[in-house]
């Protein structure tokens, strides 16, 4: 399940980077950017994958604590990340001769805004969404999440 997280978040910052916004190298961030600060990510989705929430805000906080030369902050960061997680879905995409699922997808969409308080152009609000599909056979989500997050 970690992994899976680690991957939805990896897409999540490629991404970001990809459109320029901000590169974890140091090469776009400013000289008076010191801090930043990651806001909890609240699951929304109508349906809930416990601990989701708190795991995606964690690994996006790992993430740019190991990338960056930044300090995470509570409150008042030069830099702040927050949103929401707005999607949780499984759905089948092919079936069997039993009218079993033999294939399904599971998709994760995120909204996050980023806030720069050095930088107001730099800001963006944006939905980011992944899918992974998986093996009907599967009942077990951790089972799912730790097949994605392999490859």
């Amino acid at each position: 399940m970690k992994v899976f997280k680690y991957i939805v978040l990896f897409g999540l910052i490629f991404t970001i980077i990809g459109c320029g916004a901000y590169s974890f190298t140091g090469a776009s961030i400013s000289s008076d950017t010191k801090t930043f600060q990651v806001n909890y990510f609240q699951n929304s989705a109508i349906l809930i994958e416990p601990g989701l929430d708190r795991d995606f805000t964690n690994t996006l906080t790992d993430l740019l604590l190991n990338q960056t030369n930044l300090d995470l902050v509570k409150s008042n960061g030069d830099l702040v990340y927050e949103g929401e997680i707005t999607e949780y879905r499984i759905s089948p995409t092919t079936a069997t001769a039993q009218n079993t699922a033999a294939q399904n997808r599971l998709t994760i969409t995120i909204n996050v805004r980023f806030f720069d308080k050095n930088d107001e152009e730099g800001e963006l609000e944006r939905r980011f969404s992944f899918f992974f599909d998986y093996s009907g056979h599967y009942r077990s989500n951790s089972c799912i999440e730790k097949t994605a997050a392999f490859r």
